[in-house]
């Protein structure tokens, strides 16, 4: 049975998921329409910041990138370290199928990228687009398609979304960074350490944990690093257990308040700033270069033959057990709808490539991510069809 904190963080993952597309879609209309100026000249326009010492100047796009993102890598490190020490993942058992399947997950789109990217006009050093699974996307598209499935399947998606979470953030920290500078990155490094011994005192203010956080976004920013990483540092210094009986964690606290404004402010206006290609700046090759057709290929393909396998090598193995209730079609399914890359997918791409190589993989990413939608759509709609045609207990022994 899953616990309401996990049933509440499915609930707003899949309303969040369907905004999140609109705001990709009104994105690319709107790059591709009448307003494309406008848009462009919105995203791209510099930003000055001066606050005290700190000053920076960066595009709407790049403030969105990596500034407010930073919050959604900072709730996604609250969730992480709150589903491991309290919640749905504390079970190794229960945990040991998924993880394993966002390792096939992963495995998967990197084979067929590099495949493609191989030779001489290859970019092999994007292969991490394609291995993210965008959460909010994935479990919008489950609650659409898979009404009447168990419910393992959703807490199996979320897992296996969270583990991709974990992995994209340590790809971005060790693969894309600028030049790094040291005394920043020191202090960066010293504020974690402050916060982590806060971590010990119980009474201590909220306000200065948010204040900590800041900072350290602060310093990381400056040192070349992606801020992404502070945020899902500072994430894991917060404290999990409550102050009192009687009251929610500092943990719970920040984690419940911040996740509806991420999943509904955060993620949708990054997807509008992403999304937002314009197809007159793109030729047919470059659509049709190695990159891009890496990507689509790898989530389209890759991503669904890993996560199955995976699974199945997992059961055989023993190592994991089924999603209770599951049929194999249905696994298929949704192994298929987790090739909805989408945000991660968008990021890295935004520190991999430069244009016209971005744009292209970006369009890849909502390709692929449509298509692989699609396909999962069918393989559930069948499977529901099996479902009610032959019975739970039939159903089960496929």
């Amino acid at each position: 049975m899953a616990k309401p904190a996990t049933l509440a963080f499915l609930r707003t993952e899949t309303g969040a998921g369907v905004l999140l597309a609109l705001a990709a879609l009104a994105g690319l209309v709107i790059a591709n329409s009448h307003g494309a100026a406008a848009y462009q000249a919105f995203v791209t326009a510099p930003q000055p910041v001066r606050i005290g010492p700190f000053a920076a100047t960066l595009s709407i796009e790049e403030w969105v990138r990596d500034g407010l993102m930073t919050l959604f890598f900072l709730v996604v490190g609250l969730e992480v370290k709150y589903e491991v020490l309290r919640g749905e993942f504390s079970s190794p058992r229960r945990l040991a199928a998924p993880v394993i399947a966002a390792f096939g997950g992963m495995a998967g789109p990197t084979i067929v990228y590099l495949t493609i990217n191989s030779g001489l006009h290859g970019a092999p050093e994007a292969w991490a687009i394609a291995t993210p699974t965008d959460v909010a996307f994935a479990l919008a598209a489950l609650g659409i398609f898979g009404r009447g499935l168990p419910q393992s399947l959703r807490l199996f998606v979320l897992t296996l979304a969270v583990a991709d979470d974990i992995v994209a953030v340590l790809l971005i920290a060790v693969l894309y960074h600028q030049h790094l500078h040291v005394e920043p990155l020191a202090a960066a490094g010293a504020t974690l350490a402050v916060l982590a011994a806060l971590s010990r005192w119980r009474q201590a203010p909220r306000l200065f944990y948010a204040a900590g956080f800041v900072v350290c976004w602060a310093f990381t920013l400056k040192s070349g690093l992606s801020p992404s990483i502070a945020g899902f540092a500072c994430a894991l210094t917060t404290p999990v257990d409550p102050r009192r009986a009687d009251q929610e964690s500092m943990l719970k606290t920040f984690m419940d308040g911040l996740h509806p404004y991420v999943a509904y402010l955060v993620l949708p206006l990054f997807a509008f700033t992403s999304a937002g290609i314009s197809f007159a700046h793109l030729t047919w090759r470059e659509l049709l270069a190695p990159a891009p057709l890496g990507v689509a290929l790898g989530l389209v393909v890759g991503k669904p033959a890993g996560i199955f396998l995976a699974v199945a090598g997992s059961l055989a193995s023993r190592l994991g057990r089924r999603p209770l209730g599951a049929a194999w079609i249905e696994i298929f399914g949704v192994a298929c709808l987790c090739g909805a890359g989408f945000t991660i997918s968008f990021f890295i791409a935004d520190l991999a490539l430069a244009p016209p190589q971005r744009d292209a993989a970006r369009l890849a990413v909502i390709a692929g991510s449509l298509v692989s939608v699609a396909a999962g759509a069918l393989v559930l709609r069948e499977a529901s069809r099996r479902r009610l045609a032959a019975g739970d207990s039939l159903l089960l022994d496929d």
